[in-house]
């Protein structure tokens, strides 16, 4: 694909960071939209701003929170005074843990609190961005959209149990992205939706749950972002509502 303007949202987190710096690096480029809570704010964004546009290359930041509607909304106003179409829509933003948040190991654990918050970045999120931004989504022309879900959202791969909220948050997710790609199909036949597995990536969200990991299942960010774009260069519309893992091979529902 011919990716001439991308936009990802969460370009601030570890591996949002990393897709946002190999997609400015790409010479077929001509903008780039990053999306944060605090994006205007972010040294590295602002960082890549500047390099990029060594490279004629448009860095655009745009403060968001993916789990506000309205702000969401404020995001897409602000895009359409643009008049380059969107090619390439990547959601980075996920949500694991946080102050009095933490994953699940029993029922016991569950709050209504905590599940909502979960929930509002990890499944509701992704879908009121493809609401946002769906004029683009359905426009007849070559567009994907890829999100970050994760291998236990697979309710066929769950054999240890545990992590509620975020495995049902995950399989939410997919379920909508799912839904999406056949709606979208018969709007704009030429459209992609992505349901991507990252693997364990040595970030923020992962660094807690470390210690289990094998050094050589621990990845980088770069190392994601170069798989995770591999596979977006090499999928069809026919691979539009798949659920992939990093490596390239599909993920049971």
């Amino acid at each position: 694909m011919n990716h001439q303007h991308a936009l990802v949202m969460g370009a601030t987190g570890g591996i949002g960071l990393a897709i946002a710096h190999r997609l400015a690096v790409d010479p077929q480029l001509q903008t780039l939209t990053l999306c944060a809570r605090h994006a205007s704010a972010s040294n590295a964004l602002l960082a890549l701003q500047q390099e990029a546009a060594l490279r004629s290359v448009t860095v655009r930041l745009i403060d968001v929170d993916i789990s506000d509607e309205n702000s969401l909304e404020a995001m897409a106003s602000s895009l359409s005074l643009d008049e380059s179409p969107l090619d390439l829509i990547v959601n980075a933003a996920g949500l694991l843990h946080g102050l009095r948040l933490a994953p699940e190991k029993t029922v016991t654990q569950l709050t209504a609190e905590s599940m909502q918050k979960i929930f509002a970045v990890n499944a509701f999120g992704p879908m009121l961005l493809i609401k946002a931004l769906w004029p683009w989504l359905r426009a007849k022309r070559p567009v994907v959209f890829a999100s970050l879900s994760a291998r236990v959202g697979s309710i066929e791969d769950n054999s240890l149990g545990g992590w509620y909220s975020y495995r049902a948050a995950k399989a939410a997710q997919n379920q909508f992205l799912k839904t999406t790609a056949i709606e979208l199909s018969r709007i704009n036949p030429q459209s992609i939706v992505l349901a991507l597995h990252p693997g364990t990536t040595d970030t923020a969200l992962s660094q807690p749950y470390q210690s289990n990991v094998a050094a050589e299942k621990l990845f980088t960010p770069a190392f994601v972002a170069e798989c995770l774009l591999n596979i977006i260069e090499h999928c069809t519309a026919a691979d539009s509502g798949s659920f992939i893992a990093w490596d390239g091979k599909r993920i049971a529902w």
